[in-house]
């Protein structure tokens, strides 16, 4: 404790007149530690237990699983890594600010999330690996970025984002970009702010001077008289990435591949599980303690029983699926009303490359984009899907001798169990390999694969598979979620993770646990 005090202004130095003082006054506003419990190490849960730990408190975190990342799961295939659930970090000043607050809260010795200009965690914007200091931080994290946000196909065009120079869009693109592309810092600072803290009250005005009463992604884009249909379709299929349709998500999401253009979509050296991996060393650095291999099986006011032992709680942290932690706490299951959807998604290594002009992430979007969001809201199988694909080259990301490739078709959340040979797996494979110029379905490239379905996914807790979990009125997909990031009936349980901010991917689940972080460390200040 003594070694935190602070220097005295009279002698620079820590003497006992005013040492002991500044000590007392140190004691007094700073809260004892208490023991807090987070359920599930994924990335949300692992976040919230690295700011914890950092503040102080005594940290154990709880896993079913045998590794960390939940979702995000590494996997071999054939000799060579890969790596599920999420695809891409974007918003990148959202893990900056991660890094900071770590650095701000506890004695245990800053991290740098930084390095020299044009880098972020040691890559550089041009794609080359740079050799910053950051490298050593005990994160270790190195982001590269890709040199395109993606390419899409739709209506028998493909385009890539930004818009290339000479595309009949490229016009319309750049006036997109001017209103759009510099909403960045706006972003960041609603994913990582309490919304009731004044703080966010710049970025709200600015969206909502951009947005006004069109409130919805939809009718926001249709007020976009002069933007060509297909690249209106093109920026509204984004809203699946939230699982629902563009007439039920935020006229925000309208912005994000504008933002993502400027500001860069991003993949951690390695590949997307280094990001958990990264999260995790940072929780082990500030004190935490990590359980794999241990399933909850109770969860009470005082107390968390796994199947190997009883962990005492002053807090709950939970990352779990909701219908997961209801049963925890023996409650009655909420009626699930309508779902979001959920995915087939195929890892596979491949027998050769794929051209050398195939993007490293391409997105194949239906030619009836309104059919698709109809189809998934009456759980059945739509008869032409959005997919993304994710090539990587052999040594491109990951350290592997062959190049690999994920398929992920979007699908309803029906629980069910889907393989190469399901009827809609084929047809869309077969469209989306034609779509992209191959000569023959990219299924029969390759030499290894395994597929997750919607009852791989449905294993996590979430009904049918469902990606993200129940849908919600509009008006619960802002500031006034439900899940709450403190349960309100038990003021010792806090939530964090992709059940409380569905959809919006790794920054939103970054950015809500740190506001669920420093809600609760504001609780225990009074």
């Amino acid at each position: 404790m003594f070694d935190r005090v602070p220097l005295c202004r009279r002698f620079g130095r820590r003497c006992a007149d005013c040492g002991f003082a500044a000590a007392r006054r140190l004691l007094v506003n700073t809260p004892s530690p208490r023991r807090i419990v987070v359920l599930g190490a994924g990335i949300g849960g692992l976040a919230a237990a690295a700011l914890l730990a950092q503040a102080g408190h005594d940290v154990t975190v709880l896993e079913g699983n045998d590794w960390v990342g939940g979702k995000s799961r590494r996997i071999e295939l054939g000799g060579q890594r890969i790596d599920t659930g999420p695809s891409l970090v974007t918003f990148p000043a959202v893990w900056d600010e991660l890094i900071r607050r770590y650095n701000a809260l506890g004695s245990r010795g800053a991290l740098g999330s930084r390095g020299t200009r044009g880098t972020r965690g040691g890559i550089c914007d041009t794609g080359d690996t740079g050799d910053s200091a950051d490298d050593l931080s005990a994160s270790g994290l190195q982001l590269r970025r890709l040199p395109e946000v993606g390419r899409y196909f739709y209506g028998g065009q493909a385009v890539t984002l930004p818009v290339e120079e000479g595309h009949p869009w490229r016009a319309a693109w750049d006036r997109f970009d001017r209103e759009h592309g510099g909403l960045g810092p706006q972003i960041t600072a609603l994913l990582t702010t309490d919304p009731l803290d004044p703080k966010t009250l710049p970025a709200v005005g600015a969206l909502t001077r951009l947005y006004g009463t069109r409130l919805t992604t939809k009718r926001f884009l249709d007020s976009l008289t002069w933007m060509p249909e297909g690249l209106r379709e093109v920026i509204a299929i984004h809203t699946l990435n939230a699982g629902v349709p563009p007439t039920r998500s935020l006229s925000l999401y309208a912005s994000m591949p504008a933002v993502m253009a400027r500001d860069g979509v991003w993949v951690p050296e390695g590949g997307i599980n280094e990001l958990p991996l990264a999260l995790h060393r940072l929780a082990l650095h500030a004190g935490a303690t990590v359980h794999t291999g241990e399933s909850v099986v109770s969860v009470n006011r005082s107390r968390v029983r796994t199947i190997a032992a009883e962990y005492r709680a002053d807090l709950v942290v939970s990352s779990l699926d909701p219908g997961v932690l209801t049963r925890l706490l023996g409650d009655r299951p909420s009626r699930v009303r309508g779902l979001t959807c959920s995915g087939v998604a195929i890892y596979g290594v491949l027998d050769t490359p794929l051209p050398d002009t195939t993007a490293t992430h391409s997105v194949v979007m239906p030619d009836d984009p309104a059919a698709l969001h109809r189809s998934l809201a009456a759980g059945l199988a739509p008869e032409q899907t959005m997919a993304f694909v994710n090539y990587y080259r052999a040594g491109e990301i990951y350290p592997n001798e062959k190049a690999t490739v994920a398929v992920l078709l979007t699908a309803p959340a029906n629980g069910q169990r889907y393989d190469l040979d399901d009827p809609f797996v084929q047809r869309e494979v077969g469209r989306i390999s034609e779509v992209m110029g191959l000569d023959q379905p990219i299924t029969r490239l390759l030499s290894d694969y395994t597929v997750l379905d919607p009852e791989y996914f449905a294993g996590w807790g979430a009904t049918g598979g469902a990606l993200y979990g129940a849908t919600r009125p509009l008006w619960q997909s802002g500031p006034f979620h439900a899940p709450a990031y403190r349960d309100p009936r038990r003021r010792w349980l806090w939530r964090v993770g992709a059940s409380v901010h569905p959809g919006g991917g790794i920054p939103a689940v970054l950015g809500g646990a740190m506001i669920s972080s420093a809600m609760l460390l504001r609780s225990l200040r009074g």
